[in-house]
């Protein structure tokens, strides 16, 4: 039988228009929020018992708590790689600093259509190579890295110039904002984000925010009771760090309650996660009673072992536990992935079925290649090593079981090995050498 339908012309416009909107509509807003020297022992959600996070223990609650993400043990690695999606011998040249030649989420975002933004620490103008890199002072760099706005620490001032707390040192699209005793740095990059989501809450849009807090120096924020005294803004103690972590999961709240202030929440992608482990000058105690020492810059599992949460309603219907490896590396192709820009070189594994329930094979191994290039006190731990959940091995043949080792202290020797660890560590050394390795 047939049916024919008589459809005007103009009807038949709008049918299209009304298909583009609703295609418009299911594209996901992404919000990825990466906070600075923050191990996952300092999030409730993974037993903490140091710490209050429940903002950030919600997003758990709802979404997918990933066990064992592992990052970079020091800031610049962690971002250039999860910016591109490479192993930092591809692409690190230098501490503080992200070669132009390179093509970050934000350009990926940016080529998919979204409207994006950039707020918090940069640190990737190469500051301290002023004599080797002729445009540190380009203030234009996270643009041409995909953000169409920022607001922004350590763009092309440097920390010797103004801190990012009390009193802090921002740059904001071309301009240096007013410094203000009174005003404190966090907040400022926060508003920015929520005024940004009220802007382009009609369209799709991308907010990558990498935190200034929890990093040192350790101070007061405004809701610590010593914020009241100027002269204690600037007192750097550990015994503030409580505060700090508070104070992140405030501002993820802010975020939170912004989204579902303008019914955006269902639709928002929401990623956190931590760039390093916590500063070494910080132990924290979990509920089982361990207590764990931060190891910001060692490659040892404190200082590669972040949070990463991620919380999407309308995809993410039931709260789970992810307990195989993500690495840095794979943020890159996720994002491509979900926008739908695909082929970019990257060394990464999307994923994005995980977070729309498709078929995911999960890695068996993580590898990171560490080559600080900034001080002693971290270029000791220059290295390579890939890993399983259970094992790890590094370039000079050293292997640990992190199981009942993760504090890398007892080298299993190769003699007392049983067949399936040294089937596992030839697979581990056969993964090693797709790497180039360095004496």
């Amino acid at each position: 039988m047939k049916f024919v339908f008589k459809i005007s012309l103009l009807s038949f416009v709008l049918f299209l228009l009304s298909c583009t909107t609703s295609t418009d509509k299911k594209m996901p807003n992404v919000i990825l929020i990466m906070a600075d020297d923050m191990g996952y022992e300092c999030v409730g959600a993974y037993g903490s018992a140091s710490y209050q996070t429940p903002r950030i223990d919600q997003l758990a609650s709802e979404g997918i708590r990933f066990e064992n993400c592992v990052s970079q043990p020091l800031c610049t690695p962690s971002r250039v790689k999860i910016m591109t999606g490479k192993y930092n011998y591809r692409n690190y040249d230098y501490f503080g600093h992200l070669n132009l030649s390179e093509y970050t989420f934000g350009n990926v975002m940016q080529d998919a259509g979204y409207a994006t933004c950039i707020a918090g620490k940069w640190q990737l103008n190469g500051l301290s190579y002023k004599d080797q890199i002729a445009d540190w002072n380009d203030n234009t760099r996270p643009n041409k890295f995909g953000f169409e706005e920022y607001c922004l620490w350590q763009l092309t001032k440097d920390r010797s110039e103004g801190e990012r707390y009390a009193d802090p040192m921002i740059e904001q699209n071309g301009m240096a904002l007013e410094r203000n005793a009174d005003i404190y740095g966090p907040d400022i990059f926060a508003d920015y984000i929520l005024d940004f989501i009220e802007r382009k809450k009609d369209q799709p849009f991308f907010v990558y925010y990498p935190m200034v807090l929890v990093h040192d120096p350790f101070v007061p924020t405004p809701d610590s009771k010593d914020w009241a005294v100027k002269e204690n803004r600037y007192k750097n103690d550990t015994a503030y760090f409580k505060d700090m972590v508070a104070y992140t999961d405030k501002i993820v709240g802010k975020i939170m309650d912004k989204l579902k202030e303008l019914n955006l929440d269902e639709n928002t992608l929401v990623i956190f996660t931590g760039d390093n482990g916590t500063h070494p000058t910080i132990t924290s105690k979990m509920r089982a009673g361990t207590p764990i020492q931060g190891a910001k810059g060692n490659t040892i599992d404190a200082g590669t072992h972040v949070p990463l949460i991620v919380s999407w309603p309308a995809q993410i219907k039931e709260s789970s536990v992810f307990e195989d490896l993500i690495e840095f590396s794979d943020f890159f192709p996720t994002l491509a992935e979900l926008a739908g820009i695909q082929g970019k070189e990257n060394d990464g594994k999307s994923f994005y079925p995980l977070l729309v329930g498709g078929e995911y094979e999960p890695r068996e191994i993580a590898f990171v290649h560490y080559d600080p290039q900034w001080g002693k006190n971290v270029n000791q731990y220059r290295n390579q090593f890939v890993r399983t959940l259970d094992y790890k091995l590094y370039q000079d043949s050293t292997f640990f079981k992190l199981t009942n080792d993760k504090l890398e202290k007892y080298p299993l020797s190769p003699d007392s090995l049983q067949p399936e660890e040294l089937t596992i560590k030839q697979a581990l050394e056969n993964e090693l050498k797709k790497h180039p390795m360095w004496n």
